[in-house]
Order: structure tokens, then sequence, then C-alpha cells
């Protein structure tokens, strides 16, 4: 990583980044190809940190050894751990960081964000974000980044299996050969073609599955708060009652919120057919598992998979018992349910994929300032600062979305060349990215502290 300026540090609320990217964002557009050479018409500049500190990242759950490799190549500090961290010792060591990368086991609060002092990121190697605060991150000026696709194959793939396995009862007969018993059997086992799979919830895996269910010769229907375009021959039904009556199979693919949770209780689960199956790679509350584990002994449920739950073990090698959730050893005692440690997104090409996804958006967010995929704020993005382009910075401004603040700032700057400006609100939060040309070393710590007197900044960065 190249040297920093050496510029004395200003107000506290002014951070550094670090080296423009390359990766492909709008600063990569200007690229041509001639005699099988790519040429970039303008080369990008590399920035170096205002402020003279290394960026340090804390990544945990065993995140891809890929984005790891691609942190330091960057030449950030990396700390890499296999494990999740409580709230506690998180509020120990979070200060020191300048970004986290996290799954879905560790769990960013409002007490940590106020112990992240130095925060300016956070990274969800995952789909979901609700194990983030995001509106405390926002109101602190911290974005977070997650992999909102990375990994739908990878579930889609594992219901099928799930689907078929649940049909033809063989979790069941596998687990009874490993206690030495012989029990072949057709009673109950079913081919999976011509059946009806319910899909609630029609995004990037509930549409990836309808492909795969209906190569398996599966009538497909499926329910979304929106209306969307079906692929093949699925059809959208009007009520998810309707499709929980009409469905051999309903398996779900919703985001865990206030209105999703406990969405299949017992009315929900009296409404679908008897000898159906239920099937939950979403999330954990989105099922009422007491009344699901009713209707699975009283027979009116054949079967069901489950690989999420309300409460989850930290770690591997945790129990999962009724210390956890109360009903857990009930639930292991039924037949024909199929129980999965949250491996949905487990494999090695999803794991790979989202770690190049999230590293990318953070390396671009530290070096570069651009949000774009963020999910809690502004999306705002600017063409990259070129070679030709010397004594250009670039002021990364996050504030309160208020009236005059965009008046304040360009008052500030009034007596320089704003070369390209961009600005964009979300809720309560903005976020303000300006390239000022002309502006000499000397000059930056002036801009910085201006910038940070005005009423509604929350975290100003200045990239030279």
């Amino acid at each position: 990583m190249s040297s920093a300026i050496s510029i004395p540090s200003g107000r506290p609320h002014a951070v550094a980044a670090s080296a423009s990217p390359t990766t492909t964002t709008i600063h990569d557009r200007m690229l041509f190809r001639k005699d099988s050479t790519t040429f970039s018409i303008r080369q990008p500049k590399v920035l170096h940190p205002v402020d003279n500190e290394d960026l340090r990242l804390l990544i945990l759950e065993n995140i891809s050894q890929e984005a790891v490799k691609a942190f330091r190549a960057q030449g950030f500090h990396v700390d890499h751990s296999t494990k999740a961290m409580s709230e506690d010792e998180l509020v120990q060591k979070i200060g020191s960081y300048h970004a986290i990368g996290i799954r879905s086991k560790t769990k960013i609060t409002e007490r940590v964000l106020k112990a992240a002092s130095k925060l300016l990121v956070i990274g969800c190697f995952c789909i979901g974000t609700n194990q983030v605060d995001l509106l405390s991150a926002a109101k602190a000026g911290i974005p977070v980044f997650n992999s909102p696709f990375s990994n739908s194959r990878s579930v889609a793939e594992l219901v099928m299996s799930e689907v078929i396995a649940l049909s033809r009862q063989y979790f069941q007969r596998a687990f009874e050969m490993r206690d030495g018993i012989w029990n072949k059997q057709s009673k109950g086992c079913w081919e999976v073609r011509g059946k009806t799979l319910g899909i609630v919830g029609y995004g990037h895996i509930g549409s990836q599955l309808s492909v795969l269910a209906e190569a398996f010769g599966m009538r497909v229907l499926f329910y979304d708060v929106v209306n969307i375009m079906p692929l093949g021959s699925a059809r959208q039904v009007e009520t998810l009652a309707t499709l929980l009556s009409e469905s051999d199979f309903v398996t779900l693919h919703v985001p865990e919120l206030p209105e999703t949770t406990n969405m299949i209780s017992t009315e929900q689960l009296a409404q679908m057919k008897k000898g159906a199956y239920l099937i939950n790679n979403a999330r954990g509350k989105v099922v009422d598992i007491p009344a699901l584990i009713d209707a699975l002994k009283s027979g009116h449920l054949a079967g069901a998979a489950l690989d999420v739950y309300p409460s989850e073990p930290g770690s591997n090698g945790a129990p999962f018992d009724d210390q956890l959730n109360s009903w857990a050893s009930t639930l292991r005692s039924i037949p024909n349910v199929i129980l999965t440690p949250h491996i949905g997104g487990s494999t090695e090409e999803a794991q790979r994929m989202i770690g190049e996804e999230v590293s990318s958006a953070l390396i671009r967010y530290l070096n570069y300032g651009t949000t774009l995929g963020a999910v809690n704020f502004p999306e705002v993005d600017l063409r990259a600062i070129t070679l030709e382009e010397p004594n250009h910075v670039r002021v990364c401004y996050v504030h309160n979305n208020i009236p005059g603040v965009l008046r304040q700032v360009n008052e500030v700057l009034s007596p320089y060349n704003v070369e390209k400006q961009y600005s964009d609100s979300k809720g309560e939060i903005a976020y303000l990215m300006a390239d000022i040309a002309d502006v000499s070393p000397s000059d930056v710590n002036s801009l910085r502290e201006q910038i940070n007197k005005t009423t509604a900044n929350i975290l100003t960065r200045m990239l030279a």
C-alpha cells in the first residue's frame, strides 16, 4: 500500500481510507479493447489516506479465505477468527477496528456500535442483515453490505433435496439403518413428479427453486406480496391461504420482519393439505415451532425440514437442546423431520462468491467511498479520480437529512473547483460525495474542520 500523505490529524470525526479499487464499477467503464489487450483511457489515481493510520479489519465466523486475501492485498491489517463473538467480546475489541465482517451468528447491537469508535463499515457475508441494528449503524454513519443472491443456488438445491428426502422418507430409513434396523417399505413414499410445490417468497431463491422443481415435473405455485413475472409455468396465487390449501410441499423464502414472525402458525398449518410437508430455510422465527410440532404429532403433516431456528448455537459442537429452545428434544423425536444446522448457503461455491462480493463492496467503500449495494444507506458513487488530475481531494460526507446542509457544504467548497458531486438520502441519513480540484495538502485540514462544523455532520472522510 502506498505511503500516506504526512498531514496532521484533525478533528476526531474525520477518518481516512486507502487505494482506489480496480473492481468493476462506474470507475471502470472507461475501458476499451484493442488488439486483444485492455487499455484504460484514464488510469485511476492511487489515493492515500489523509490520516496516517492503517485500516484494521476484524473478520469472524470462518469467512472465506479468499476474502481475507483480498483485504490483505489492499494493505489492510486483518484479524481473522473461525468463531462468532458475543456482545461483551465485541464491546471489548471492536474499538480498534475500522471494519468488521460477520455471518449470521455475530450480533452487531446498538451497544456494540457505541463502542465502535473507529468503525466505518460492516460486511454481512450472507443474505440476511437482521443480525445488525441497521438503523443505529446508519445513524452512526456506517453502511452495511451483504450478499443478497450469491448463495441462492445452494439454498434452492438444498430445498429440492429435502423435497425428495421427505417424500421418500429416506432420512428416516437412513437413521434406522445406522441403528441396525432394516425397514424396507413403500407406504407413504411418493414420487415428486406431478406434485405441487408452493413457494412463499419468489425472490432470488424462490425463482431458482421454481425452475429446478419444474425440471422434476412438479407443478409450482408461489405467493409474494408484490406481483412478479413467473419463470416457466409457475403461477402466482393471490393469497397465502390458497397456496397452503393447494400445495403438497410448502417452502418458505421470506426475510425476518415483524410481518413474517410466526407467519406459519396454527391457523396456517390447518389450511395445509393433510399429509403435506413444510420446509423452512428462511429465518427461524417465521414458523411457530410448537404449532408445527402439534401438526406433525397429530398426523396432519407428514413431515418437515428445518434449517433455521429462533435460537441457534453460537459455535459448532454446542448443544441444540431444550435450554436453547424449550421444544428441541420433542422436535428431534418426531419421525420424518429433517433438522440441519443452518447450512443452506454452506457450500464451497456459495462461500467463495459471497466472499468475493462482500469483500469487493467493503474495499470499494474503504478505498473509494462507494456505497452501491448498501442495505441501510444512500447508494452513491462517483467515477475515479485519475492520474491526470493532481491535487484532487474526495470528500465523503455523511450527514443528517435536514434542509440547508448542501448550502453549508457548498459554501465551504466554494473557493475550489467542484469537478463532480453527488448526493442522495435514505430516511434520516444523507450521503454526499464530491471531488475537489486544486487543493493543496495544507488546505485539507481546513476543509475538513469546516465541514465537521456543519450542523448536520455525522462522519466526514477525506481521500487525497
